[in-house]
């Protein structure tokens, strides 16, 4: 039975007819998964690690150092164990030779992102005739065209988007390739496909090691799908609808070491892990592994069987993310004060930068201030080699990515998409970046951005309620392409309302409803009350725009609202 309200929500969403309601309400497995051999160069790329094994090459799993490629490399890496043909897990600097399975991952402030010339010398040395990269290789055309000139084939898994040639490597599988019905999966979805096809050839070859596998031992490797498809952001519809929710199902059951320490250490509930842990606790932690210099932990942290070892990683983990807030929160009021001191509301662009920065922390720092004053936030800092290198982010007014095509020849390098992007420019060029990009932005055509109120339903307080919470998640995973539900929470009256957090930079509000007295906890994170349209005060009738969840940290049935925005009462 659905509710009227489910309906409402489907309808807003686009889905109207039977079908697709029962499909997006009930994913099943059989039915929405594609046959992985539909990807392009897949039955190529099967073909060529299994010669790969018989002839007993050494084989390189080389992954990108996110919360995409790293979980991608994990469960590649967990399939060549289950077969037998992965080593244990070495130092990096140990040597290696004869068949098995090495996992490289680029330092992110001395390498990178890419796929690297000097990283293939390395694996040359130690034996590695061919290499499957893992959220990364589509426009590396240069270290494809050495590792080739070294003897090296390389299977590329990917899913970005390809600019124009392909890349001259053995095979490239990525699914925005035509021949794939369905273009959105991430990096670690792309080589899940690739365990399923090798399972699927190992039993049609009737291999020993692969007939012992227990039928659908492929979906306990979810777990590491639905963390990344969650943490890139990648539409939540479809196929990756499917993915997220049969994954959710396993990491709420998965006997992974280092899930489980990753729960105890951010105060998750395993049974009721949500799509909300996995973008505001997992990721986090498992991205400071490479923010703050030390990427193989969070690999080693997933692919553990030791749950001591596991323990300590976690913990490793929590410290290095409570750093990287540290030292992002002491970047942005460094930044913050810079910006009123140098620009003005009329500036559409604003560009800071030091060579004391990191440029792997100047994502989070310029997201943190294009919220705070809207437009486009570019910063730079120093890497490890000396290269100047930085982030933008914009509020949708304007693309990055146009916005340094304009500025081009400003720029070393860059890339990105609408609302983020990268680039390194030079010492000489650095200087007059500013009104370079403030120029560039004046050519292109900003569309303003403002506020949204558009909830997509309406409210009262007393309405708010577990039965209700329980409705909503029939929609969920939520993410990109399935927001979670907007709710105008009407007439409201705010009874208490402060500032929290060691920075004092989140919000925690209660309400109360007027006509019964039902009180409820509202709070957003990296927002004062003075950002919100209305400054919650006692004794103010407001209107909440708000999202509802669970308020796991006091209690599984407490519930909570997560502010959008506070405005004024409807007339």
């Amino acid at each position: 039975m659905m509710s009227d309200l489910v309906a409402t929500l489907l309808h807003k969403r686009g889905i109207t007819e039977k079908e697709e309601i029962e499909k997006f309400l009930k994913p099943d497995f059989a039915r929405d998964m594609h046959d992985p051999f539909l990807l392009n160069d897949m039955q190529k790329a099967v073909d060529r690690v299994f010669a790969a094994m018989d002839a007993g090459e050494r084989i390189a799993v080389y992954a990108d150092f996110d919360c995409d490629g790293i979980p991608g490399a994990a469960l590649l890496y967990e399939f060549f164990q289950k077969i037998g043909y992965a080593n244990p897990i070495r130092e990096p600097q140990a040597a290696s030779n004869g068949a098995g399975v090495e996992v490289y991952i680029p330092h992110r402030d001395r390498e990178g992102y890419g796929f690297h010339i000097e990283a293939v010398d390395s694996l040359k040395a130690k034996g590695v005739s061919l290499i499957v990269t893992i959220d990364v290789g589509t426009v590396a055309h240069e270290g494809i065209a050495h590792a080739k000139s070294k003897g090296i084939d390389v299977i590329v898994t990917d899913h970005h988007q390809i600019p124009g040639e392909r890349p001259d490597a053995y095979a490239v599988v990525n699914p925005k390739i035509a021949s794939y019905p369905f273009p959105d999966l991430c990096g670690a979805a792309v080589a899940w496909k690739l365990v399923c096809a090798l399972l699927i050839e190992g039993r049609k070859r009737s291999l020993p090691q692969f007939t012992a596998i227990p039928e659908g031992w492929e979906k306990w490797l979810l777990d590491l799908v639905a963390i990344a498809t969650i943490a890139d952001l990648v539409p939540l519809r479809g196929e990756n609808r499917a993915l997220a929710h049969f994954g959710l199902t396993v990491l709420r059951k998965t006997p992974r070491a280092g899930i489980r320490a990753l729960c105890a250490t951010t105060r998750v509930r395993q049974p009721t892990i949500t799509e909300d842990d996995i973008g505001f606790s997992f990721a986090p932690r498992i991205n400071a592994a490479s923010r703050m210099d030390e990427p193989e932990l969070a690999f080693k942290l997933l692919t553990t069987k030791n749950a001591d070892e596991a323990a300590e990683i976690a913990t490793q983990l929590e410290s290095l993310n409570r750093k990287r807030k540290g030292v992002v929160a002491a970047i942005v009021r460094d930044a913050k004060q810079r910006v009123r001191t140098r620009y003005s509301a009329q500036h559409t662009v604003v560009v800071l930068g030091d060579t004391e920065w990191k440029p792997a922390l100047m994502g989070l720092a310029a997201n943190s201030i294009m919220e705070d004053r809207g437009g486009v936030c570019v910063m730079w800092g120093k890497d490890a080699n000396g290269k100047l290198k930085g982030s933008a982010r914009s509020d949708g007014s304007i693309s990055v990515v146009e916005l340094f095509a304009k500025a081009g020849d400003a720029l070393i390098e860059f890339g990105g998409h609408h609302a983020s992007g990268g680039f390194s420019v030079s010492r000489e060029a650095v200087h007059t970046l500013p009104e370079r990009l403030e120029q560039a932005a004046s050519e292109l055509e900003a569309k303003p951005k403002e506020k949204s109120h558009d909830a997509d339903a309406e409210l009262l307080l007393r309405e708010v309620s577990t039965v209700l919470l329980n409705d909503l998640s029939r929609l969920a995973p939520f993410g990109i392409g399935n927001k979670k539900p907007l709710f105008r929470v009407r007439s409201a009256r705010v009874t208490f309302a402060r500032q929290f957090g060691k920075e004092m930079n989140h919000t925690e509000v209660t309400l109360v409803c007027p006509e019964s007295g039902m009180q409820q906890r509202a709070f957003q994170y990296f927002r004062t009350p003075m950002d919100f349209t209305v400054a919650p005060s006692p004794g103010t009738l407001v209107d909440m725009l708000a999202t509802l969840e669970r308020d796991t940290f006091r209690g599984p049935d407490r519930l909570a609202l997560r502010i959008a925005d506070i405005v004024h009462p409807r007339v």
